[in-house]
């Protein structure tokens, strides 16, 4: 499996993570317990051992479920996990206290004594960020965490955060489909020599090409109520499966291995984390590693992807409000 490191930290991981967020829900129903243990230590076998959750995943319960499958094989594996939701009042809390108080939790559920990389999920607008670094400090410093990270944060919150305690990684979303981190994000990022985790690098699903504008999502199914996702946009958006689907051919590979071989070639601090609850997609995933891009494949598919205009929003309003702030 290649490695890398995240920016200037010494945090070394595979090329390709797995994010865990769809092993207890949000696609749809959470599949057998028992499965995803099993495909959880599959990748650690495969050469797969960066593993991401979140508090906020299954309300703990994906803690719980990524602690319990990576127990045995614990210190060859990197856990990173999110803080920053309120679960007594609902919406944001990243005082330190409570982000100090939900850490014990965090390591109770996944079973260790040190978190390897700590994100802050959203950022609290009711918190200056320096106050958010600093009681991630105060945990490194005490060896419940090893590294620092954020999510969807805008690139002057970064900085902020940064001069406080370096931040190691920054996790947002990064595909074909959703490029909003080139405009600001990904230069800071390089500047500041801070690695990028992006999620949804498939697009939650619709850049592997087994989503059409007929496909059907259940009520539990997040994808249900983002606007990229109605029929129309599906509809309308099918013009970048099939750019990623006539690269797939000349490469003899697969749609979602362009998707993938494409944010990997962007820079070589990268790792995206593709999510999946099914071996054949983990392993088709890993196969991405093997494409080469060419510099001539890669303004190929530039120019081709600026002809297209990407329909619906990312996200409902509301959660659209919690980024890039």
């Amino acid at each position: 499996m290649q490695k890398r490191t995240l920016g200037n930290s010494n945090l070394e991981v595979s090329a390709l993570g797995l994010g865990c967020m769809s092993m207890t829900g949000g696609y749809s129903a959470s599949p057998d317990r028992q499965d995803i243990i099993a495909l959880i230590r599959a990748a650690v076998e495969r050469g797969v051992p960066f593993f991401d959750t979140a508090q906020v995943y299954g309300r703990f319960t994906n803690e719980e479920l990524v602690g319990e499958a990576l127990a045995p094989v614990r210190d060859q594996v990197v856990i990173a996990t999110k803080f920053g939701h309120d679960f007594d009042n609902g919406g944001l809390n990243s005082r330190p206290e409570y982000i100090k108080q939900m850490t014990e939790g965090s390591l109770r559920r996944l079973g260790v004594e040190t978190i390897d990389l700590y994100y802050q999920h959203r950022v609290d607008p009711d918190m200056p960020i320096e106050d958010v670094a600093g009681a991630v400090k105060d945990l490194i410093q005490e060896g419940k965490v090893k590294h620092f990270g954020l999510s969807e944060a805008a690139a002057q919150t970064i900085r902020r955060a940064h001069a406080v305690q370096p931040v190691a990684a920054v996790q947002s979303e990064y595909s074909m489909w959703w490029r909003r981190p080139e405009e600001d994000v990904l230069p800071m990022l390089e500047e500041l020599g801070i690695g990028f985790v992006p999620f949804s690098p498939l697009g939650k699903g619709f850049l592997t090409g087994k989503i059409d504008e007929n496909s059907e999502f259940t009520s539990t199914d997040i994808r249900s109520t983002i606007p990229r996702f109605t029929p129309e946009a599906r509809k309308a958006n099918q013009a970048m499966v099939d750019l990623l689907d006539s690269i797939a051919q000349r490469k003899h590979a697969t749609p979602a291995q362009i998707a993938l071989a494409w944010l990997l070639a962007q820079k070589p601090w990268i790792v995206p984390i593709p999510g999946t609850r099914r071996l054949e997609r983990m392993d088709e995933n890993i196969g991405a590693l093997a494409v080469q891009l060419t510099p001539d494949d890669l303004r190929d598919i530039e120019r081709a992807a600026s002809q297209i205009t990407v329909k619906g929003a990312r996200y409902p309003e509301h959660l659209e409000q919690q980024t890039y702030r």
